[in-house]
């Protein structure tokens, strides 16, 4: 699969009719368990037991950090909310004020904002990211399962090393610094999470439409 390598700082509010129909990826679905999510994160049983992970400030040249500073920003806590509005998936993070597109049940070509065109089985993702400066809990309000899409660290990222994780709703879903997601993916008309995340917020992307070439279908269904 060839790469486009030029970047630019994506775009997260528009018409779905500005994405371009492209051809798709499937990503792979598993339950999340334990076992699976290790090396992503872990699945947790009360907010309150988790430490949100915050990585130090990296050093500018030879001279080290010191070891007591460059991680005293802590956290940052709101609710994130995904909601479907016709045929587009939107995501709301009130702990960082951000407003984004997360994908589309259909072709963006043919998707509308009004009412469902399609049945709501999958999302045709188109960008992913991660977060350098610490981990980031999604914690769900009311008991429904989710998907949430991940990827290992490293800026090689390609379609192919991208799992899609459905979590049943008993617990919550904590990824470490570094792993590339997306917002949380609801199997209902919207759901709403407790979201704690690093107070930097630093954020790397990937549009895999412009560097691929190719959407990443998502599947919401066992």
């Amino acid at each position: 699969m060839e790469r486009n390598t030029m970047h630019s700082a994506p775009t997260y509010l528009f018409d779905a009719q500005e994405k371009p129909s492209l051809p798709l990826c499937d990503v792979p679905l598993v339950r999340a368990t334990e076992k699976t999510v290790r090396g992503y994160g872990m699945l947790v049983d009360s907010p309150d037991d988790l430490d949100i992970e915050i990585v130090r400030w990296p050093a500018q040249g030879w001279r080290p950090v010191d070891p007591d500073t460059g991680d005293e920003g802590g956290f940052v806590e709101g609710v994130f909310s995904g909601r479907w509005e016709g045929d587009v998936l939107m995501g709301r993070n009130d702990a960082v004020s951000g407003e984004y597109v997360l994908g589309w049940a259909c072709d963006p070509q043919q998707a509308s904002n009004e009412a469902p065109t399609v049945a709501r089985n999958q999302v045709l993702l188109w960008h992913m990211n991660y977060h350098p400066d610490g981990g980031q809990l999604f914690f769900p309000l009311s008991n429904q399962p989710f998907v949430v899409p991940l990827a290992l660290p490293g800026d090689d990222i390609s379609p192919d090393k991208v799992v899609a994780f459905w979590c049943d709703g008993s617990q919550g879903l904590y990824i470490h610094p570094n792993i590339w997601h997306e917002g949380i993916f609801p199997i209902e008309t919207e759901q709403r999470f407790l979201d704690r995340q690093g107070r930097v917020h630093a954020r790397v992307s990937c549009d895999f439409g412009k560097e691929f070439g190719v959407y990443l279908n998502v599947p919401l269904f066992l």
